[in-house]
């Protein structure tokens, strides 16, 4: 059962991936200057998520989260250009998207009202972060691309 859910998941990954083709120029502009870019996938519309609320927290040396960046998934899901380059350092960052919010205007009353993506980042060297989240209203699943910067 595991087995089969998971090869669901992955093709509806693949498949909404392709739902929304990129303006490939300006999407590879400001990716090479963003070293984090949020992806939101709607797996029952089988859509970009749009109008997500997203924040952008870093751990301090007390263990308590600050809150970075903020922004909002445009019409492809996506979000780039949350926090510059020289303010993305090692440390422990969370990402939370405000899921409740997304789903209320449908009429849907969702399991969770946020879901939250806690990852370590930087610590192997400088690197960009494509964070890909597929949503339900039961359920999310995120998986995330690391690359080193481009020269």
């Amino acid at each position: 059962m595991a087995t089969s859910s998971f090869f669901v998941v992955l093709a509806a990954t693949a498949f909404l991936c392709n739902a929304a083709p990129l303006d490939h120029k300006s999407h590879g502009e400001t990716d090479s200057k963003c070293p984090l870019m949020v992806k939101v996938l709607d797996a029952v519309n089988g859509i970009p998520a749009g109008k997500v609320a997203i924040k952008i927290h870093r751990q301090a040396q007390d263990k308590s989260w600050q809150l970075i960046a903020s922004s909002v998934t445009d019409d492809t899901g996506e979000v780039h250009d949350l926090i510059p380059e020289a303010d993305f350092t090692k440390g422990m960052y969370k990402v939370e998207l405000d899921t409740k919010s997304y789903w209320k205007p449908m009429g849907v009353s969702p399991f969770h009202e946020v879901a939250e993506v806690v990852f370590q980042a930087n610590n192997a060297g400088h690197r960009h972060y494509t964070l890909a989240v597929l949503l339900s209203p039961f359920s999310y699943t995120t998986t995330a691309v690391v690359s080193k910067v481009h020269e």
